[in-house]
């Protein structure tokens, strides 16, 4: 069993890298002039599978932002943390295994990994993920937790392996990764933010704690990776039935029963969540509206508005500039 510090395995022969050397193909996968020059002269190297950015480290509170190109389908070797840790999905999806339990990752969920506690990842979708996780003081992160999410113990771990937060929630960690991403946060803002967010993310008026048999929460698991594997996808009842091999009735009501949220708003929030990640990266939000699926920038913006508060571009401004 291998130790790490980060959300994921990260496997001793990868090497840590730049988050730029991820994107150094096009899109259509052929590489670009720069790196057919490059290959004439010596060997290209291998992009790493991980690669982890240090946001801030404090007394308080250590944040990492943690990119997986997530080649492997199956389950990968057995690793852990030795902290406990609150990891916030925010791009793609991926499956955490621990015995025979497991959780889908994707930008509805925060997931703990406990100190110690072994586990297995994998990626049943293709095109990688991104996490920020979260290593808070234990003294203050047991002021934080409620006492019925831990367990009895010397050590903090948590009960379940997961809760769905809020769109609020969802809100914070992208206002945290980018500020910190674009240094325009100093070390209390970002500390205070990080306290927030945890008290957010283990509120119980904030949180969903999920409540299935064995059955119906695998049955929803399926669902979820239907519904990540294209999140533009305009997808209808019946085709997420035939994916998953259910009936429409029974899906809707076991997977509301499960998450405590309609199908459709579920995948709303999978599809706003990628639109505060890709906020810094569009001048034009017309664009960013189409390219997530929505049928207009107006009903992209208030869909937006009713989640978050504020407009797409009054986000953009509050997360990227002061």
């Amino acid at each position: 069993m291998g130790y790490v510090e980060a959300h994921r395995p990260l496997s001793k022969q990868c090497d840590t890298l730049n988050q730029a050397s991820l994107f150094h193909h096009r899109r259509d996968n052929r590489p670009s002039a720069f790196v057919q020059s490059m290959a004439l002269k010596k060997e290209i190297k291998p992009v790493a599978e991980f690669v982890v950015d240090s946001l801030l480290r404090s007394p308080t509170v250590t944040i990492r932002d943690t990119y997986c190109r997530g080649t492997c389908r199956h389950q990968g070797a057995e690793e852990c943390t030795t902290t406990t840790q609150l990891v916030f999905p925010y791009r793609g999806v991926y499956v955490r295994h621990v015995g025979y339990d497991q959780a889908v990752a994707e930008a509805n969920q925060v997931l703990f990994f406990n100190a110690f506690e072994g586990y297995r990842i994998s990626h049943p979708v293709p095109g990688g993920d991104a996490s920020l996780t979260l290593v808070i003081s234990e003294a203050i992160l047991r002021e934080l937790a409620p006492g019925s999410f831990v367990r009895d113990g010397a050590n903090l771990l948590f009960h379940g392996p997961r809760l769905r937060i809020d769109a609020r929630t969802q809100a914070l960690v992208a206002l945290l990764r980018h500020s910190l991403r674009q240094k325009i946060a100093e070390p209390l803002e970002a500390e205070s933010l990080s306290l927030t967010l945890v008290q957010r993310a283990l509120g119980p008026r904030t949180t969903h704690a999920p409540g299935a048999t064995f059955g119906r929460q695998r049955l929803v698991d399926r669902v979820k990776l239907v519904l990540a594997s294209d999140l533009t996808r305009r997808w209808t009842l019946a085709e997420i039935a035939a994916e998953v091999r259910g009936s429409p009735v029974y899906l809707t009501q076991i997977f509301q029963q499960v998450e405590g949220l309609p199908l459709y708003r579920y995948q709303l929030r999978l599809r706003l969540a990628r639109a505060l990640d890709l906020l810094a990266h569009y001048d034009d939000l017309t664009d960013l509206s189409q390219d997530l699926g929505f049928s207009s920038h107006s009903h992209f913006s208030a869909a937006f508005r009713e989640a978050y508060g504020r407009s797409p571009s009054e986000f953009r401004r509050s997360a990227l500039s002061r």
